[in-house]
């Protein structure tokens, strides 16, 4: 049985210096109700109705219970605070630059395990062993089908002066658009890259707000004629019957910068290097490698597999083939940093 704790994003403003206060690391630690016996205790930026259902079945195969801390951000400065006195034996984020972020902080374990490395090519793991994906996204084009009739559009275009006051996203901080940009800055060298973040933000039809559901509601209401979501979220509004009419009124786009591929980014996860449950941890890590949990994992959350052969969402199949960029997950996690410098430099979350 999968235990969920829940943090109330809202709240870690004020809860912040409690939480992090060395004095109260017990206190913290006696937080999540964990299960006795066999068991992983997860700390996660997942929504926990996204992989419930799998780590249920995870439980019902092996016996192993899954003991789940949720909370919208940092988790691994929780981690690394609470140190070898937290309960935590793995970290599952939604994004490389997080992942990244964790390595850095120095909470990951190098793991070694000839399953995984059989299993997740090398481009979705890292090559020490510290980080594994499990899951990609493809961050795409949502465009009207009744006002914009160009489907081979590409990253660039979307800075042609045509989409003037027409272009709507979310933060430009968001991780998922510093992914972007920090892919941009790879392919195209940072002076380009900033000059398109220029044009993107002089076609903003109004300040970057809300999320990717959000760009597409947009576009159905008339707001704006064109956006960037990400893939799975197509998966999400089309089964939610008060957003699939935001979802009919778009036409997906798969496109590539023009000397790259389609951006991905990955959901992915560390075992923490103090974990109490390690041989847990790893046997889950594998488990949700394989191809049955990896064909779950696209069914329930409209997410691509990592690993061959895996089954995807129809509604995701259906967008055609992605091809991966050249640049590397682990260089586009290294230039987030440069990529949070321009989108501050150039303004672009003020609006046009």
């Amino acid at each position: 049985m999968t235990n969920v704790t829940t943090s109330n994003p809202n709240c870690l403003a004020r809860k912040a210096a409690r939480l992090f206060a060395p004095a109260l690391a017990l206190a913290v630690m006696a937080l999540p109700s964990f299960a006795q016996g066999k068991a992983v205790n997860l700390y996660t930026h997942r929504e926990p109705g996204l992989i419930k259902p799998l780590l249920d079945n995870f439980t019902r195969e092996t016996g192993i219970a899954v003991n789940v801390v949720f909370a919208a951000n940092g988790l691994a400065e929780r981690m690394q605070s609470e140190g070898a006195a937290g309960p935590a034996d793995m970290l599952l984020t939604v994004d490389i630059a997080t992942i990244a972020h964790a390595v850095d902080l120095g909470i990951a374990a190098q793991v070694e395990s000839p399953i995984l490395k059989a299993a997740i090519p090398a481009a979705m793991r890292a090559s020490d062993g510290a980080w594994h994906a499990v899951s990609a996204r493809a961050r795409v084009i949502y465009a009207s089908k009744d006002r914009v009739k160009d489907t081979a559009l590409t990253y660039e275009k979307l800075a042609d002066p045509a989409f003037k006051g027409r272009f709507c996203t979310r933060s430009g901080k968001h991780s998922y658009n510093i992914g972007l940009i920090s892919e941009a800055i790879g392919v195209m060298g940072p002076e380009k890259a900033e000059a398109w973040v220029k044009g993107l933000k002089a076609n903003l039809a109004k300040r970057p707000s809300g999320g990717d559901r959000d760009v597409a509601k947009d576009i159905a209401a008339g707001l704006c004629d064109i956006g960037l979501g990400n893939t799975y979220y197509v998966g999400l509004m089309a089964r939610d019957a008060a957003q699939k009419a935001w979802v009919d009124a778009v036409n997906i786009i798969m496109p590539t910068f023009e000397q790259g591929g389609t951006h991905l980014n990955i959901s992915g996860l560390i075992v923490s290097k103090w974990a109490k449950n390690r041989s847990e941890a790893i046997l889950l890590a594998e488990w949700l490698a394989g191809k049955a949990a990896q064909g779950q994992y696209a069914a329930l959350n409209f997410e691509y597999p990592v690993i061959e052969g895996a089954d995807i969402a129809p509604v995701i199949d259906a967008f055609g083939p992605v091809k991966p960029g050249r640049i590397s997950l682990e260089t586009i996690a290294k230039n987030r940093k440069l990529a949070s410098e321009l989108v501050e430099r150039t303004g672009f979350d003020l609006g046009p």
